[in-house]
Formats: structure tokens, sequence, C-alpha cells
């Protein structure tokens, strides 16, 4: 991941980008390309949506790259490690989600109390 936010930084300095590239905007195009990947999937059934068409499985593999493109701009402009962040949030859902707890149901940690 390291290596990606570096040729992330550099495409965006040899193109002189970043005077637009604050976090702000960065979430904003990161939501516009998540809306993007989400319009692959508007309509399918829950079994279309497992199973893609090349063609569809292909434009949706761009909009993912566009994802974590925008995200490791993020990432690098507000000097957080995106592995080590997702590590951690992990380590906290464990223990909001106790497996032995929630293990088949699909609430959100608040209603298991």
């Amino acid at each position: 991941m390291k290596e990606l936010v570096k040729q992330v930084r550099i495409f965006r300095q040899e193109r002189d980008w970043d005077q637009y590239h604050s976090p702000k905007n960065l979430v904003m195009a990161l939501m516009v390309e998540v809306s993007e990947l989400a319009e692959h999937f508007q309509w399918l059934t829950e079994e279309q949506s497992s199973r893609l068409e090349p063609d569809k499985l292909a434009e949706a593999r761009e909009e993912i790259g566009d994802i974590l493109i925008y995200l490791a701009n993020i990432c690098d402009k507000l000097d957080i490690d995106p592995i080590r962040a997702a590590q951690d949030k992990l380590k906290k859902n464990c223990e909001k989600y106790p497996a032995a707890e929630v293990r088949g149901k699909a609430k959100k940690y608040s209603d298991y109390k």
C-alpha cells in the first residue's frame, strides 16, 4: 500500500494537481466514484450482483481502481496509514461485534445491548 500511495503522489505532483487535492475535494471525488461503482449493481438481484458479466466486471474493476486511488490520495494528504487504520478499526469491530453474540445477525452494535 505504501508503494501505491507513493505512485499516486508522484502522479499527482507531475500534473500539479496538489492545488485541487484538498482532503475535502478528495473525499467528495471518492463519494462520486463509490456512486459510480454502485451504479453497476443497481437493479440487479442478489444472485446477479455476485456473478457480473465480464464487461460489467471490468467496469466495476475500473471504479474500484479509482476508489483506491482517491483513498490513497486522502491517506497521503492526512498522513494516515490505511492498513494500520483498517487493522485498528477491525479490532474495534471485533469488540463491538463479538462473534459468539452476533453470528448470523445483521444488526447495528447498539441493538445488541
